[in-house]
């Protein structure tokens, strides 16, 4: 790390060990900023990104059984965010193996897994906790736990020092290296009066300047990214800025990885923070209103699926919920989801599939089970985002 580059003491110093012969330059952070005036670009996107939360909010209360979208939404943000990281899953994989009922065989589907787990995980905590670092910790034992990094202490901070963007897995030439693990106790322990001391900035701007000060903090060997991305929606909840967690920012954070990298850095060179309050805003105001877009094809669909069951004495409603969790079907689930005997199971998807609701798309995996998967709620979950171009990835 070249110590020339940090030019912002307001946000922080590279600094070396004084008196150890081997020392290296490290980054040491200042406290979180608790006024900051903000630019006109910033307002504005703000007040934006501040529309679009609030109408996605507001979806939250209108739509009736709004829990019945997370799933899929959370499913999209988990392989994304862990897109991020280099995982290779696809939505399709982490369904398929959902649907299965099975352990994952697959290191990159089961470290998505456990992102999901740490999500729900979480949502649960913060209901009767404030987030802390009892929080972050309990998180990060569920990320990690039982895949690749579960060497790298889940559930504790790092006792090592650590560098990110190093060609040579050195200091000197990583682009950035975190404050010593002697340095994180203090750290934390002002991240967290930060946290959970609202009415100081708007909850958004509170929120970006929380995610920007944990990645710089940088508490774990491994997991830092996927658990900052994931206290955002923890923060906006506890805040009561979203009542169902349906903002997933991850989609649009991998469409614009390298500019989401140069954005945090920056602020630690050259205190460029408006700049990386702009990008977090724009993320928020774009991923709302994809979750907006993609929420009303997916309430649509659902309501042509249930007036049909509704006409039936079958057990197609029942079905429907189930799509909607997860659009991938094969027989034994259909059995313990609905409670229904092996035949029955059989006959609810042949119904379904004469409906045109699931389509048949063969065997997967040991044992050769059959699938199915509701093609058109799929299409919808997969679609690329709104935000994304023509020829991007979602």
């Amino acid at each position: 790390m070249h110590p020339d580059n940090f030019q912002a003491p307001a946000f922080g110093e590279a600094v070396k060990v004084p008196g150890e012969k081997w020392a290296f330059w490290y980054y040491r952070p200042a406290a979180v900023p608790r006024e900051l005036p903000l630019s006109a670009v910033t307002v504005n996107a703000l007040s934006r990104a501040d529309a679009a939360l609030g109408h996605l909010q507001g979806l939250g209360h209108l739509v009736r059984d709004p829990q019945l979208l997370v799933g899929p939404y959370l499913t999209r943000e988990a392989v994304a965010s862990s897109r991020i990281e280099g995982t290779q899953a696809s939505l399709s994989d982490v369904l398929k193996a959902e649907a299965s009922g099975a352990a994952s065989p697959n290191e990159d589907i089961a470290e998505v897994e456990r992102y999901i787990e740490a999500t729900i995980n979480g949502y649960d905590l913060v209901k009767t906790l404030p987030i802390t670092q009892r929080l972050i910790l309990d998180l990060h034992q569920t990320l990690l736990r039982g895949v690749r990094g579960e060497e790298k202490l889940p559930g504790e901070l790092r006792r090592t020092p650590v560098w990110v963007g190093s060609p040579t897995d050195r200091p000197d030439t990583a682009v950035y290296v975190p404050p010593l693990p002697s340095e994180l106790p203090d750290l934390l322990a002002d991240w967290e009066v930060f946290v959970n001391s609202p009415g100081q900035s708007p909850p958004l701007i509170r929120c970006g300047l929380m995610h920007y000060q944990f990645e710089t903090i940088h508490p774990f060997l491994d997991g830092n990214g996927r658990i900052g991305r994931l206290l955002i929606n923890l923060m906006l909840m506890e805040e009561g800025r979203l009542t169902t967690p349906l903002l997933y920012l991850s989609g649009y954070l991998e469409a614009n990885r390298q500019e989401y990298y140069d954005r945090l850095q920056q602020v630690r060179e050259r205190g460029r923070i408006q700049e990386w309050l702009q990008f977090f805003l724009t993320a928020v105001e774009r991923s709302a209103e994809d979750a907006v877009a993609r929420a009303g094809r997916l309430v649509t669909l659902r309501e042509i699926y249930l007036e049909e069951a509704a006409k039936t004495r079958s057990h197609l409603p029942g079905l429907v919920d189930l799509m909607f969790k997860n659009p991938y079907l094969n027989v034994a689930r259909v059995e313990r989801s609905i409670g229904l005997t092996n035949a029955g199971a059989r006959n609810l998807i042949r119904e379904a599939v004469r409906r045109d609701w699931v389509s048949e798309i063969g065997t997967i995996g040991r044992g050769g089970r059959m699938y199915w998967v509701a093609h058109d709620l799929y299409a919808i979950i997969e679609a690329p985002a709104a935000y994304a171009p023509k020829w991007g990835v979602a």
